[in-house]
């Protein structure tokens, strides 16, 4: 299947209804070029906000020393991968870098029956979270400077300069982007971009609160008992 083509099956529109229902938390996602440090920010708000969980992705690229499977990702081949896609079991899908990553629709739907989601994708799974789910907040990350995106990547280990220059331009790509999000948090101290993230869930979690209706109904009824 070509790349970016997909198609969706919603096992009778449940993940939909499910994540559109009307007491739910907003739907958050968090999106930046590689090097950003997306990944290390959602974890770290995803530790202070207990409420909050993290829609865990498929991918075809090989697990890092520090990973985990079913917790950082789910790994699979790429036959495997192409498969699912086939089957229509994945919310979004992308290839990056020459791997292939995207959200299953069985592990989203499992998640999202009690707890606000949490989506890290890169920006073409950003698009189609929000084509398909409207409501969605998305949020952007970037470094202050290119230069400093550099040195983060260059940090993480051995970089060949061909893969330094499809990062670089992947990059520049994504950042002319930024401007379809809600919300940009610069990555330029560590604590204070968490403190922004978390903050905007927040906010976004209490202006989203679609249960005041129940609130109101309950409020309601305590004072006519009085």
């Amino acid at each position: 299947m070509p790349q970016g083509q997909q198609r969706f099956s919603f096992m009778g529109g449940s993940i939909i209804d499910t994540l559109r229902r009307r007491d739910a938390l907003p739907v958050f996602v968090v999106s930046g070029p590689s090097g950003a440090g997306k990944t290390s920010l959602c974890a770290e708000v995803l530790v202070q906000l207990p409420w909050l969980e993290a829609s865990v992705s498929h991918t075809t690229r090989p697990a890092r020393t520090d990973e985990k499977e079913g917790r950082d990702y789910f790994f699979v081949d790429r036959a495997m991968f192409e498969v699912m896609i086939e089957e229509g079991r994945f919310l979004e899908w992308a290839e990056v870098h020459g791997h292939l990553y995207g959200s299953s629709i069985e592990n989203v739907k499992r998640s999202a029956q009690e707890k606000a989601l949490l989506f890290e994708v890169d920006c073409k799974g950003a698009g189609q979270i929000s084509r398909t789910l409207k409501e969605a907040v998305l949020v952007f990350v970037m470094t202050p400077s290119i230069a400093d995106l550099i040195s983060r990547i260059q940090g993480r280990g051995e970089t060949s300069p061909e893969e330094l220059s499809v990062r670089i331009r992947t990059a520049k790509s994504e950042i002319q982007q930024a401007a379809d999000f809600d919300y940009l948090v610069i990555n330029d101290g560590f604590a204070e971009a968490v403190n922004e993230l978390k903050s905007i869930m927040i906010a976004e979690s209490c202006r989203h609160r679609q249960g005041v209706a129940s609130w109101r109904e309950r409020w309601t009824k305590e004072i006519d008992a009085l």
